[in-house]
């Protein structure tokens, strides 16, 4: 989805020509609930000429494939036992006990504050976070995977289009990670 009728909203090199009630009539074309039911929203930028020229090797679908496959089976041993065989059926009591640090709770805690995070949102993130940490071969769930989450969610990019474009700030999300776009 654009991020704005003429598609240009957070463009780096053109100006985005929509208003910010253009932008937020746009957006509302999808429903909160709707899009709360998206897991992942990810910016893919448009590239520029050396980028696109570059040759050099990126993560081969090889060595992606290995990682996912290796990541799916820590979700299968994690609660395989209770039919659950990847995070994205993860239930309320299984979220519960996923093993958070310290820091990535305090981080949650805030964005739960700070975005007004529905409790679908909240199981999202958490969701996420743990895909991710898997991804790494990581035993818990680290700062860097909720931040990674959470700037993966709509709800920032949602709640930042409804701001006064006047502001003259612009929305930058995390851009995505391990070479995929």
């Amino acid at each position: 989805m654009n991020p704005c009728p003429c598609g240009f909203f957070g463009d780096a090199r053109r100006a985005c020509v929509c208003s910010p009630t253009q932008i937020r009539r746009y957006l509302a074309r999808l429903s909160g609930p709707l899009l709360d039911r998206i897991d992942l929203h990810v910016e893919v930028p448009r590239l520029n000429a050396a980028e696109l020229m570059n040759r050099a090797p990126g993560e081969s679908s090889v060595d992606v494939r290995e990682r996912v496959v290796r990541a799916r089976e820590r979700q299968l041993q994690r609660f395989g036992n209770e039919g659950i065989g990847c995070n994205a059926q993860l239930r309320a009591k299984h979220l519960r006990v996923l093993p958070l640090e310290d820091a990535a709770r305090d981080l949650l805690k805030t964005a739960i504050h700070q975005f007004s995070l529905s409790a679908r949102a909240y199981d999202r993130i958490l969701k996420v976070a743990q895909t991710i940490s898997d991804l790494d071969a990581s035993d818990t769930i680290q700062l860097h995977h909720i931040a990674e989450a959470i700037s993966s969610a709509e709800f920032a990019f949602r709640r930042f289009s409804q701001a006064n474009s006047a502001s003259g700030l612009r929305f930058q999300p995390v851009r995505a990670r391990h070479g995929a776009a």
